[in-house]
């Protein structure tokens, strides 16, 4: 504590470059956003002064709230699939069956490396409605009348953009939960064994309360890619068919750049700010409840 005394001014000094780069990253464009989002603007003429009318526009917009609906199916699937899923793949590699299979834990986090635009084409051609591996797959069977064209059904559209999503990351929560599995001491685990606590029951009474604080970073992780989700979108359907799979990310950059709506484009990215901090202090509060 004396030498964080001594050298504060040192430590704060290293630390300017670090604040000086976020302030203007991230700070300066989220206030520029709010200040723009009170005008009525292309990007070209002058500013108009449109006071609160752009906000007023966002709640009778009726896209804004399907997109906002459709970022909240992202965000139950996120948590629901690759939180579990991640931590079920990283308590079976870190078990003594596979600890030495490193070839196991290169294919599972491999989807997070590959580039969305491949990502994207793979299960463009998975969900082909004539020669898609999924409908393939249901006429092998005999379920012909269960193959379909999945990304042009608005009412399922949604869900197998979320089952992609879930794909793509589970693998990054994987490798972060292994991380924590490997720090739990093995003298607890031994502990736990003698005293009857196996499986399961040692999973759910022993390693998950110890690695609990890593889980809770794991779900705002979850939470605030969900709630980003972009690029995987706009390519597969471009928020299509009839705005079915439209999120905030991909509506704010339709009115933005397509339909030159600056003014209301910054009003979007405000109110996904807002509802994004409220679902991430939300789910603290629940975390934190529930480790009580």
């Amino acid at each position: 504590m004396q030498m964080f005394l001594r050298h504060k001014w040192i430590i704060a000094a290293g630390l300017i470059p670090a604040v000086v780069i976020y302030t203007m990253f991230s700070i300066y464009p989220i206030l520029s956003s709010v200040y723009y989002s009170f005008f009525k603007w292309d990007g070209f003429s002058p500013k108009q002064w449109h006071g609160l009318q752009n906000y007023i526009n966002l709640i009778e917009d009726g896209v804004f709230w399907q997109s906002i609906r459709n970022n909240l199916y992202f965000v139950l699937f996120s948590v629901l699939g690759e939180i579990p899923l991640g931590l079920y793949l990283a308590i079976m590699l870190n078990g003594k069956l596979f600890r030495k299979g490193g070839i196991f834990r290169t294919v599972f986090f491999m989807p997070v490396v590959i580039s969305t635009i491949v990502v994207s084409l793979i299960w463009n051609m998975f969900y082909n409605y004539q020669f898609g591996l999924v409908n393939t797959a249901l006429r092998a069977v005999g379920l012909d009348h269960w193959a379909q064209n999945w990304l042009g059904n608005p009412a399922l559209a949604i869900f197998v953009l979320c089952i992609v999503v879930v794909w793509q990351y589970t693998g990054l929560y994987m490798v972060i939960f292994l991380a924590a599995l490997q720090n739990v001491p093995s003298e607890v685990l031994e502990a736990a064994e003698l005293d009857g606590a196996v499986g399961i029951k040692r999973t759910w009474h022993i390693v998950v309360p110890i690695i609990a604080d890593t889980i809770f970073a794991a779900v705002v992780l979850c939470i605030s890619g969900a709630l980003r989700a972009f690029d995987l979108i706009y390519i597969m359907t471009n928020g299509g068919p009839s705005h079915s799979t439209e999120v905030g990310a991909t509506y704010m950059f339709t009115q933005t750049f397509s339909s030159m709506k600056y003014g209301y484009g910054s009003a979007i990215s405000t109110a996904i700010i807002i509802i994004s901090f409220g679902l991430i202090v939300l789910s603290q509060f629940i975390l934190r409840t529930l480790k009580r």
